[in-house]
Order: C-alpha cells, then structure tokens, then sequence
C-alpha cells in the first residue's frame, strides 16, 4: 500500500509539472496569437494605404495622358502656323544676294559664341563686335518689315498664343507626372512595409502553432497522468475496502466465538458484566 502511495504521489507530481508547462504554453500561444493579429491588422491598414496611393497615382497617369493629348494638339498647331510663315521668313527681297532671316540669326549666334569661347586680339574682337552690331540691326530691321504685314502679324499672334497654351499644357503634364510618381513611390513603400511585416506575421503564426501543438501535448500527458492517479486511487479504495472487509469478518467471527463462550457461562448459571449482556446482544444471542 505505501509502494502504491508512493508511486501515486510521484505520478501526481508529474501531472502538475505537465499541467504547468501546459498553462505556461498556452500564456505563450495567447502572446503570440495577440502579436500576429496585431501585426496581420498593420498589413490590412499599409495595404489599404498602398491602395489609396494606386488609386491617385493611375488618376494622376490619366491626367497625364488626357493633358499630353491638349499639349500635342497646341504643339500641333504651333507647327501648322509656323509652316504658315515659313514662306514669309524665308523670302528675299528683289535683291538677289540678300540673306534671309533665319540665316541671319545663325550668323549673329555664331559671331557671339567665338566672342564668349575663343581668345581673340583686340582688333580681331572689335571686328567681331561690330559684326554682331549689324547682324543684329539687319534682324531688327527686316523684322520690323516682316510684322507689318497685316496677315503675318496676325499668324505671328496666333503661334505665340498656340505656344503659350502648349507650355501651359507641358507644365501641367510635368506636375501630374510628377505627382504620379510621388503617388507611385509612396505605394511601392507601403507594400514594402507591408510586406515585412507580412514575413513578422508568418513568423508569430508558426510559434502560434508550435506552441499550441506543445500545449495540446503537455495537455495530453497530463490528462493520462491524472488517468493513472484516478486509476491508483481506485486501487488504494479497492484494497482497503477488501482489507477492512476480511477485518470486520475476523472481528464478527471472534466476536461471535466470544458471544458463545459468554451465553455457555449465562447457561451455566454465571453472572454476566454490561460488556458481556452487550455483546451477546451484538452477535444476537439476546
């Protein structure tokens, strides 16, 4: 009985031991189940945000290709009205060695560019610089004829207007585009962090399940350990129940034995005590 006590008392101590490294484990799976949620709700939010941020720049590329569209159509009709003054800029007066305009102003850019580039002489630099005076007379001269036409003038208005709206349109293509990009940037950087803290999350969720695995198992052998106290504590109730049973018929057996040797006394005349009138009334004799 007492090997049985013993071995019951160490069983029990293993229980409890599996019992706590179950709830220790199960503490841990709550810790990890709180991080992962945590962690899949800031994905949720970056994502959200990544696709706000999609949303605005594929509206900021439309805005970008509708007004590419305006600035072409300007960009066209600069160039539609300058080949309509392409046969004014181009003539010659009567005068057969007359240079037209537009070769004029090479001339002029050159003259300027060897006087801001080259080493020259004083002479030769003079030279240069009242070269460049005429040139630019001659242009402002044979411009100021070219605008008095009537019809030029008015294609002349007409080409600054076109490039003016043209530019008006390629700066708001350059700030859409721009803006499209930002959006763009700031997407790619919230799918990054999404990203990360996506694999943090995959990793909370795979200790999750180690320990949830580890506290099903520590569950498990605790709940046969208890089996097995159950089990023994049986045993003990068992054997003393038969034990005290073989007691109590040795005890009846005896005390009938003694209730005899009493009522042979009572027969033959002996005086009896309380005990002995009590213990023939137990075994049944009275």
């Amino acid at each position: 009985m007492e090997a049985l006590e013993e071995k019951r008392d160490i069983v029990n101590e293993d229980a409890e031991r599996h019992r706590k490294l179950r709830d220790e484990l199960n503490n841990q799976t709550k810790e990890w189940k709180a991080k992962r949620d945590a962690l899949n709700a800031q994905v949720r939010e970056l994502v959200d945000e990544a696709g706000k941020c999609r949303e605005e720049r594929d509206s900021l590329n439309q805005k970008v290709r509708e007004t590419k569209e305006l600035r072409d159509e300007w960009n066209q009709k600069v160039t539609a009205l300058k080949e309509q003054l392409a046969p004014y800029r181009n003539e010659k007066s009567d005068e057969k060695n007359e240079v037209p305009v537009k070769q004029l102003k090479k001339q002029l850019q050159d003259l300027e560019y060897t006087q801001m580039t080259k080493p020259l002489g004083k002479d030769k630099e003079n030279e240069i610089i009242k070269q460049i005076s005429i040139l630019a007379k001659q242009i402002e001269e044979r411009e100021k004829i070219y605008e008095q036409n009537d019809e030029v003038k008015n294609l002349v208005q007409q080409l600054r207007d076109a490039k003016a709206e043209a530019e008006v349109y390629h700066h708001q293509v350059s700030e859409y585009a721009e803006k499209a990009q930002a959006a763009h940037d700031k997407m790619i950087g919230f799918y990054e962090q999404a990203d990360r803290l996506r694999k943090e999350a995959d990793a909370a969720q795979a200790k999750f399940v180690e320990c949830k695995q580890a506290a099903d198992e520590e569950h498990k052998k605790h709940i046969e350990q208890i089996k097995s106290v159950h089990e023994m504590d049986r045993d003990a109730s068992s054997f003393r129940n038969k034990k005290n049973s073989v007691r109590k018929k040795k005890s009846d057996t005896e005390g009938k034995k003694e209730a005899k040797e009493i009522f042979e006394r009572f027969k033959a005349g002996d005086k009896l005590s309380t005990e002995d009138l009590m213990a023939l009334q137990k075994s049944g004799y009275l």
